[in-house]
């Protein structure tokens, strides 16, 4: 994949990782427990951000080793 590529990708991981900090921001680890809504947006976020992490070439990620 291209770098351009590279960069999309990374910047979607960045934006959806900013949306789920504002999700959790005003809430306490117990709403995780009881909040179904909450529960299942946050999984998705972490499987959005997991498949353009997915898309990130090789040589993009041997850029940014210490970055698991």
């Amino acid at each position: 994949m291209s770098k351009h590529h590279d960069l999309i990708s990374t910047r979607q991981m960045l934006d959806y990782a900013q949306k789920a900090r504002a999700m959790v921001a005003e809430r306490r680890r117990e709403d995780l427990d009881t909040d179904d809504m909450l529960q299942l947006a946050l999984n998705r976020i972490l499987e959005i951000i997991g498949e353009a992490a997915r898309r990130v070439s090789e040589d993009g990620k041997s850029k940014y080793v210490e970055i698991p």
